[in-house]
């Protein structure tokens, strides 16, 4: 039996090609779709190859959402899942002074992804099917002084799927939201990761798979984030402004 096509945007990021190859691995046609997406084809073949699956490109700009509509309108067929990988962290320090970059991150974090994901809300409800996959973060569980930038433009993020999973509930499409906590990729390279807290891009494309096949609403991708957080989310306000985090 012929499985249903994944799109994968933000193809070129670590968590994107792993998330590509863990659906390839189960018989997937995949849809890479990232900027430069001529640069993808060698990602394509080698999935071809590897797991005899179909695999195209396809250019995508997240931050480009007056053209989302005709990147999904010339798309070979409409997929069954959707995963979002898009985000940027960015520096902290530099967001707190530059309006520009801040603005950056709130748009590749939430704006282009949450635009991308709702255009593609409306065809799945249409068709009444299919699966998003919307990749945020523990960052967006609480405002830290060290990334609240990026925190609140995944906070927004998350609350956008759960919104888009609620209102959806009833017209057979299914919204999933992955709440990573630390994962080894080149936009954390130089960080000092634990590594029992620090899950491997693979990790993500395995938990993704089982997550939209089991009909997951929410997951932490290392379950120990979920504890971790919740007493993060706990700390009353006057303690929590005390704390170096």
């Amino acid at each position: 039996m012929t499985k249903p096509p994944v799109l994968i945007l933000g193809a070129r990021s670590d968590i994107g090609r792993a998330v590509a190859h863990a659906f390839a691995a189960e018989g997937h046609p995949i849809q890479l779709a990232a900027r430069n997406a001529e640069s993808l084809q060698p990602d394509a073949t080698d999935i071809t190859i590897r797991y005899n699956v179909a695999a195209s490109v396809h250019d995508f700009d997240a931050l480009d959402t007056a053209h989302h509509a005709a990147f999904l309108d010339h798309l070979p067929t409409l997929p069954e899942v959707a995963v979002c990988a898009v985000g940027l962290m960015g520096d902290q320090a530099e967001n707190e002074t530059d309006a520009g970059k801040a603005a950056l991150v709130i748009r590749a974090n939430f704006e282009g992804p949450a635009l991308i994901l709702g255009d593609l809300a409306n065809r799945f409800a249409a068709r009444g099917s299919g699966t998003l996959v919307g990749i945020s973060s523990v960052a967006g569980d609480r405002g830290r002084a060290t990334n609240y930038v990026y925190g609140a433009s995944k906070a927004g993020f998350t609350a956008f799927l759960s919104g888009l999973r609620n209102r959806l509930a009833k017209q057979g499409v299914h919204v999933v939201t992955v709440l990573p906590g630390f994962v080894n990729t080149r936009m954390t390279e130089g960080m000092d990761l634990p590594g029992g807290l620090t899950a491997e891009p693979q990790e993500l494309g395995t938990a993704i798979v089982k997550a939209v096949e089991k009909k997951r609403n929410i997951i932490y991708v290392r379950p120990v984030w979920r504890l971790i957080m919740a007493i993060i989310r706990a700390i009353p306000e006057a303690v929590f402004k005390k704390l170096s985090l």
